[in-house]
């Protein structure tokens, strides 16, 4: 009970705090599906997981490094039992699961997943960094899994680096078209359509590249 208050007043607070939107190009998808985004916040899934309708909410869930959630036992109870992130292990010697088998279980069981495929968050010039392969890796072992391009769209200036209070201003999440692996796709090809997919979404006035 306590898990669900508090996971229901972190959504209500990032839309009275950003007064964040949703746009979406098609309407949400039914099937278990990949949200996938740019990362430029330690907030970026809140707030695109506060946007989506309550139901779609209830059975998503964020992919985060367990390096960073697992450092505190406060960072602890909120990362593993509020948000409920998959916790990976991105450092290959430490791990003891695959970081692929844990998140497609979780698609498996009929759950949505919110992924930023840049591995890290993007604090340069460019608008994406490269994406890596986990994306790729997912829509490889499910056939026909639809994956949505997210664009979230100001909080790099809610919530700047090395800042520990949040500016109100207003967000935006840009929903694109899902992406489906195609048949004989490489990773390569892929890798490259997703990320054009996701920076298709950026309003053109804000581009950096």
């Amino acid at each position: 009970m306590l898990e669900r208050l508090l996971r229901s007043g972190l959504a209500t607070a990032a839309g009275l705090l950003t007064g964040v939107r949703a746009l979406w190009a098609e309407p949400p998808p039914t099937a278990p599906c990949v949200f996938y985004g740019n990362h430029v916040s330690h907030g970026d899934f809140v707030l695109l997981w506060a946007v989506l309708p309550p139901a779609l909410r209830k059975r998503t869930r964020p992919v985060a490094g367990a390096d960073y959630w697992d450092r505190d036992p406060l960072r602890r109870y909120i990362g593993r039992r509020v948000v409920r992130a998959v916790l990976i292990e991105r450092e290959r010697t430490r791990r003891r699961e695959d970081p692929i088998a844990q998140m497609d279980a979780v698609l498996a069981a009929g759950g949505n997943l919110i992924l930023f495929p840049e591995g890290t968050r993007n604090l340069g010039d460019a608008d994406l960094l490269p994406f890596r392969s986990g994306l790729y890796h997912l829509a490889a072992g499910r056939s026909g899994l639809p994956l949505v391009p997210a664009w979230i769209d100001n909080l790099h200036r809610v919530l700047p680096k090395g800042e520990f209070l949040p500016i109100p201003l207003l967000c935006t999440v840009r929903f694109g078209a899902p992406v489906v692996l195609m048949p004989g796709e490489g990773k390569g090809a892929f890798l490259d359509r997703a990320r054009a997919a996701l920076l298709a979404l950026k309003p053109v006035e804000a581009h950096r590249e």
